[in-house]
């Protein structure tokens, strides 16, 4: 189902509005998350996104693919792995042909506390969410597409120079 009847281009104003909207929507959601992986896990929303992007890999990841998935600098990336080697959540191994790039990886313990606080996220999302229709949140999901997909962001101009 999709919320759009037709293809008429929003007026400037319409854009600013739904950019407002899911602004504001994403913030609250946001604060609530941030301030439960705090409260019951002492973990940032930082590292959380760091060990989901590790976890949706398919192997190991370098730094610079974390911070392009990320979408957060390289500084960034590092200072969070640091902390994650020091309490054994992942490796840091150097790359055979470039002693200055790592491959990264989840250890064990890492990939265990990841799957206990990932459980937990996903219910908080579902509780935050759950006045949302079914149908609604399929067609918002759907409609969100059109932005996600759009030319503009698949090119990767979305990124800041």
């Amino acid at each position: 189902m999709s919320l759009a009847a037709t293809h008429t281009p929003a007026a400037p104003q319409q854009h600013l509005r739904l950019w407002l909207r899911l602004y504001r929507t994403v913030g609250l959601i946001e604060r609530e998350i941030r301030a439960r992986l705090t409260r019951e896990y002492n973990v940032s929303l930082a590292r959380f996104d760091l060990m989901s992007a590790l976890e949706r890999a398919d192997g190991p990841l370098t730094m610079g693919q974390l911070s392009e998935r990320l979408l957060v600098s390289n500084g960034n990336v590092t200072g969070l792995i640091t902390r994650l080697v020091e309490d054994d959540w992942v490796t840091r191994t150097p790359l055979p042909n470039d002693r200055r790039s790592y491959h990264i990886e989840t250890t064990e313990k890492g990939r265990e506390c990841f799957a206990q606080i990932a459980t937990a996220h996903a219910a908080w999302v579902d509780e935050l969410l759950n006045a949302v229709p079914a149908d609604i949140a399929e067609a918002l999901s759907e409609n969100l597409d059109h932005i996600l997909h759009s030319p503009r962001f698949k090119s990767g101009d979305h990124r800041a120079p």
